[in-house]
């Protein structure tokens, strides 16, 4: 039988992929996987003043993908000067024996920050996370999903796509 595409032409499947805050109700993973997610979440940790753990998380992320051993550079000094150095503006907490001394900044690689990354997710798995899927934030939104899952044009356009399928 031919494929059954959804309107973005993605193959799509009898059960529905979650999406929104189901999606990131699963894991932190997913959370941070879903650029409205990080925003909500950004949102959240600005209130409880850890934003920074979330930024760092995302220039790691960012950092892996550098190309060039100049850009790399650049990039794992501004990580440095940013999160990890004793002046940093926004300072992350990690244990000290590993932060990084500036020597390393010299060679770059694109897993140097990968253990410090690693502590800082657990810090958002293990404790803002789990607050966050009970804040007014999270909750909110939610919320205004359900609505608009169950608003009159949802349903209407949910019909219509069935009926367009069960010919």
């Amino acid at each position: 039988p031919p494929e059954i595409n959804d309107i973005e032409g993605h193959p799509s499947s009898s059960h529905q992929t979650l999406k929104g805050t189901s999606k990131w109700a699963t894991s932190l993973e997913s959370l941070l996987e879903d650029p409205e997610g990080v925003k909500r979440f950004r949102e959240f940790l600005k209130k409880e003043f850890s934003e920074e753990n979330v930024l760092f998380w995302l220039a790691c992320e960012e950092f892996k993908k550098t190309q060039g051993k100049k850009q790399m550079q650049e990039k794992a000094k501004e990580i440095y000067m940013t999160f990890l150095s004793s002046k940093a503006s926004s300072q992350v907490n990690v244990e000290g024996q590993s932060r990084l001394s500036e020597t390393i900044l010299e060679t770059p690689h694109p897993l140097m920050f990968q253990k410090l990354q690693d502590q800082i997710f657990n810090l958002m798995k293990y404790d803002s996370y789990s607050r966050f899927l009970k804040s007014d934030i999270f909750l909110n939104h939610k919320k205004s999903e359900e609505q608009e899952e169950n608003s009159p044009e949802a349903q209407t356009a949910a019909k219509r796509a069935s009926r367009i399928y069960n010919t």
